[in-house]
């Protein structure tokens, strides 16, 4: 079922056990039509689990879940069928006959036409989730879903992958759920960071730091502190040189 113009997400009361536990217990969270989140909390918080529910691959749940009909999901595994080119892949589970076309303009805006017929098999990790990120832009999401999606790129790959995730996002404006383990990576794409804790949103705080962000600025540095106490980290003594 859809939201209002204001919402691209509501749950209200949203409840998810396995075994009698509740991993998500009685959640209410709304996000906003434009906004990029980024979910943060540490493993077996609910994080994933959260997203599964919201991306409708997970229906064993008591509560209220409002999402947008056109939504998408990009996870750390790229997932491509090593069976199909990668044109292919990206128009996977898309109804209709739609053309090579409609998968090759995705493609472009990823930075990966030139690998179009390419086999998946061939493709660099970047390559791979560019490829992964194409397939979801495709669907022409109000609300994409990323969960971890940059976990198993190396530094330099994970860096450009996020640049490109930002301006896919400001210039599609759609809304974005990043599930996410990294602080820094959170401060540097989110305008709104949530730290779950026993199924519940227990921190949610805006980051109105100017874009591009700059990690050695002071005020990304008193995010980044808050965040880290928020998930029970004590940041590293430095001592003076």
């Amino acid at each position: 079922m859809a939201t209002d113009l204001h919402r691209a997400v509501k749950t209200v009361g949203l409840t998810r056990s396995f075994d009698g536990r509740p991993v998500i217990d009685r959640l209410d969270l709304t996000l906003r039509h434009g906004e990029f989140t980024a979910l943060l909390g540490h493993s077996g918080c609910g994080k994933s689990t959260l997203l599964r529910i919201l991306a409708g691959l997970d229906r064993e749940i008591s509560g209220t879940v409002l999402v947008p009909k056109r939504r998408a999901v990009a996870f750390q595994a790229p997932r491509l069928m090593p069976w199909k080119r990668v044109w292919r892949n990206v128009l996977l589970g898309l109804p209709g006959r739609p053309e090579r076309e409609v998968a090759e303009r995705a493609l472009e805006e990823v930075g990966l036409g030139h690998r179009s017929g390419a086999w998946p098999k061939t493709l660099s990790g970047g390559e791979a989730q560019r490829a992964s990120l194409a397939r979801a832009l495709v669907r022409e999401p109000d609300l994409l879903l990323l969960d971890e999606p940059f976990g198993a790129l190396d530094a330099l790959t994970r860096i450009k992958a996020q640049r490109l995730v930002d301006e896919v996002w400001q210039r599609r404006g759609c809304a974005v759920l990043l599930v996410t383990h990294d602080v820094d990576e959170a401060l540097l794409l989110a305008d709104r960071v949530l730290v779950m804790r026993d199924g519940v949103i227990a921190y949610d705080s805006p980051v109105t730091l100017d874009r591009p962000r700059d990690p050695g600025d002071r005020a990304f540095a008193a995010h980044r502190s808050r965040l880290l106490a928020e998930l029970g980290v004590d940041e590293p003594v430095r001592s003076a040189a």
